[in-house]
């Protein structure tokens, strides 16, 4: 497609003035095509920058405006009224009279177009969100997690959540990986199965910096599970690799696929991937594989304010967080899997075979 048409296509896409049949045509494209759906991502980011311009040039404009009013009628002079002082002292006095709200000359920056190219840098904390969801008490008897121990009186059954994400084995003997913004926020932790098993489990270490942490299922019910069927990726991966998910955004595993779209995170993040793949709450320290079967990462967080844009820690910070816990002296012994069994499989197979690793995290 010639690059000024796909411009005005994707143009056409945002301002909402393509038929329905076209805009069904263009999204399918979108999800096939990286390139083109990062051109939508950079477009939407760059109108939105407009906009906080044409408002930041209303908010002058009516100053000048009421400025000049002011001067004609000999209220004031502009003798009186210099630099910052003349804006501040217009404000204060006249705000009544201006119609824009006070807060845009503080909080908008002005940006140019040239700041496509740095959008990841740009993104503001504010518009992150993590992906972790809050369980309504309407919603009970859904989130209700079944019970298959009979015989363990300390564990309380039928547990009433406030909170879900997601997390994947690392080591059969019950070592996980989710988010450290998912422990932060529970005091009691439970680990569920896709067999509807659960099991009391305990953060072992948190790393802050990177969003990572490690579970241990510390229940007796759980039985040691051999030969993780994936293994955790040491190296960066590439851009446009093509990447799948899985999680728990509903009460029960969903999957989702995607790409690598940036070799680092909000801000410029070494430590993490942007990835475009469909999430939502609940997806918090869900794996992120590639085609190999290899995990390349584990999903952080969200911009709110951009589609596609996801986050994803890099699956090196695990074995980062291993050599913390050795400095820190701690003896657990966590033996990483290094051999991927999904490797030329179909993305059915792998994913069958991935579900019985993958657990939805709950708790209070």
């Amino acid at each position: 497609m010639d690059e000024l048409l796909l411009i005005e296509t994707v143009e056409r896409y945002l301002k909402g003035e393509m038929t329905a049949q076209e805009k069904t045509f263009f999204e399918e494209i979108r999800k096939k095509n990286p390139e083109i759906d990062q051109l939508v991502v950079e477009h939407t980011f760059l109108f939105n920058e407009l906009d906080k311009q044409a408002n930041i040039k209303a908010f002058k404009h009516s100053l000048y405006e009421v400025e000049n009013k002011l001067t004609e009628e000999g209220v004031i002079s502009k003798k009186q009224l210099t630099g910052k002082a003349k804006v501040v002292f217009l404000w204060k006095k006249y705000k009544r009279n201006i119609a824009v709200a006070a807060s845009i000359a503080g909080l908008v920056s002005i940006v140019t177009t040239a700041s496509i190219s740095t959008y990841n840098n740009k993104v503001g904390k504010g518009d992150i969100t993590d992906l972790m969801a809050k369980i309504k008490k309407t919603e009970k008897d859904v989130a209700t997690i079944k019970s298959s121990i009979k015989d363990n009186p300390v564990i309380q059954k039928n547990p009433s959540p406030d909170y879900r994400a997601t997390g994947f084995l690392i080591d059969g003997k019950g070592y996980i990986v989710t988010n450290a913004h998912v422990v932060n926020r529970l005091k009691t932790i439970y680990v569920e199965n896709n067999k509807g098993e659960y099991f009391t489990a305990q953060t072992i270490y948190a790393d802050q910096n990177t969003d990572l942490a490690i579970l241990k299922i510390n229940d007796t019910a759980f039985k040691t599970v051999y030969n993780l069927p994936y293994s955790i990726n040491k190296t960066n991966s590439n851009l446009g690799e093509q990447i799948f998910t899985m999680g728990y955004p509903r009460n029960e595993i969903v999957y989702g696929e995607g790409y690598v779209s940036a070799k680092s995170g909000n801000e410029g993040d070494s430590t993490a991937y942007q990835v475009s793949v469909s999430v939502n709450p609940g997806n918090s320290g869900g794996p992120v594989l590639n085609k190999r079967g290899e995990v390349i990462g584990i999903i952080t967080s969200k911009n709110s304010t951009a589609d596609g844009v996801v986050f994803a820690a890099k699956s090196k910070n695990i074995y980062k967080l291993l050599d913390a816990l050795k400095e820190k002296g701690d003896t657990v012994s966590i033996k990483l899997p290094n051999n991927t069994g999904l490797k030329g499989l179909e993305r059915e197979q792998q994913v069958k075979k991935m579900e019985d690793f993958v657990f939805m995290v709950v708790g209070n």
